[in-house]
């Protein structure tokens, strides 16, 4: 069983930090280089910038959430959410299709229950 897991590259999982803006404010996020490929993977999708993609992201967590606790593990969540719903066959695994043609809704539907989501602010 381990193999699987083992046999990963040590690069995939040692850690970068990447200095980003997010409206004018520079900040630090430090993530393993893994993480990094499956975000900019997510942003190309839709023609973003990994910066453009987490800007967004960003953006819709505080309007959905009000605040933002650990932004950094919010992106490795996001990533590994990403992955799983491609492996549930959720997300085609054809990169041309963007991620903003996809009805969440339907990508969302009958998930496990610790993958729900809490209720949204904003009526979104």
């Amino acid at each position: 069983m381990c193999e699987v897991f083992i046999s990963a590259s040590p690069e995939s999982y040692e850690s970068r930090t990447r200095s980003v803006r997010l409206h004018g404010v520079i900040t630090s996020i430090r993530l393993e280089n893994l993480h990094w490929e499956v975000l900019e993977e997510i942003g190309a999708r839709d023609g973003l910038s990994v910066t453009q993609l987490i800007e967004r992201l960003y953006d819709e967590l505080v309007q959905a959430r009000g605040a933002v606790g650990n932004f950094a593990s919010f992106l490795r969540v996001s990533a590994l959410r990403y992955m799983a719903l491609q492996a549930r066959q959720r997300i085609p695994a054809d990169l041309a299709v963007p991620i903003r043609s996809l009805d969440a809704s339907q990508v969302l539907q009958d998930l496990p229950a610790s993958w729900a989501r809490a209720p949204q602010r904003l009526g979104l």
